[in-house]
C-alpha cells in the first residue's frame, strides 16, 4: 500500500487518451481489447468512445459486423491550456517505439 503522500499512483495520460491512441493505432480494434490494454472495464471505453465521438475526435462506421473508428483530421486539444494544437501530435509522438528511449533489460 502506498503511504500517505505518496503520489506513484499517477501518470501522464488519461484513459480518454490511452483509448484515442489505441484507435489511431488499430481502426477496427474491438473496444473489449482496448479495454484489456488500457486497464479499464469494456463499459467505460465505450463511454470513452461516445464522448470522443461527441466531441469530434472520431467518427464510427460499421465494417460488417464490427466498428471502424477513424479520426478526425485538425481535431484539437479541449483544454486552454494546449488551445490551437492537434491532436495528431501527440498520437504521432507517442505512435511508434522510439529505440533510444527504450530501457536495456
Amino acid at each position: 500500500m502506498a503511504a500517505k503522500g505518496d503520489h506513484s499512483e499517477w501518470t501522464f495520460l488519461t484513459n480518454h487518451a490511452r483509448v484515442l491512441l489505441a484507435l489511431s493505432r488499430d481502426p477496427g480494434v474491438r473496444l473489449r481489447d482496448v479495454a484489456v490494454s488500457c486497464g479499464v472495464t469494456e463499459r467505460t471505453v465505450q463511454a470513452i468512445v461516445a464522448d470522443l465521438e461527441h466531441a469530434g475526435y472520431i467518427t464510427r462506421a460499421r465494417d460488417g459486423r464490427r466498428n471502424r473508428y477513424t479520426l478526425v483530421p485538425g481535431a484539437a486539444f479541449r483544454h486552454p491550456a494546449e488551445a490551437g494544437r492537434e491532436i495528431a501530435g501527440l498520437l504521432e509522438l507517442l505512435a511508434d517505439p522510439h529505440p533510444a528511449l527504450e530501457s536495456t533489460a
